[in-house]
């Protein structure tokens, strides 16, 4: 793969992860039952710290590093959508897994469940924005290509 086409699905995937950020952040300070992937994210960060004996830092702070996490992570994962020829389906594919993978693992992996599926339609509202963000990759991948084609 050359770099032209692993920075066009970096940025792609960016867009996605962005897109997803904007939709969680926005509809939380609106909605009591929007799903809160921000509070698995700071949990994470918070235990990741404790396991190796540090202190997690204050709550914005923490807050901060979680956003920033999941852009960067969200960003990576959008980003495999958007490797080869530009695809719709691939980033709705993409994007609904990760909702689901956000409901399913998060217990699993010890960070609660409530944050994503407090209830039937913050379920919903969790599935639906990942497919957005995957959308969102996918349409910036099209327009890029198209750019630089």
């Amino acid at each position: 793969m050359n770099d032209n086409k692993l920075m066009t699905a970096l940025l792609s995937g960016l867009a996605g992860a962005t897109a997803l950020t904007v939709l969680h952040e926005t509809v939380r300070q609106v909605r009591l039952d929007a799903p809160r992937m921000d509070t698995l994210g700071r949990r994470a960060i918070a235990r990741g710290l404790e396991a190796t004996g540090l202190e997690a830092p204050p709550e914005d702070r923490l807050q901060a590093m979680a956003l920033g996490g999941d852009v960067v992570a969200n960003t990576l994962f959008y980003s495999l959508a958007c490797l080869g020829k530009p695809s719709l389906a691939r980033g709705t594919t993409f994007g609904a897994a990760a909702g689901l993978g956000a409901l399913i693992l998060a217990p699993l992996m010890g960070l609660g469940s409530r944050p994503g599926s407090r209830t039937p339609q913050t379920a919903v509202m969790t599935i639906t924005w990942y497919t957005a963000g995957g959308l969102a990759a996918s349409a910036a991948h099209h327009a890029l290509a198209e750019a630089t084609a």
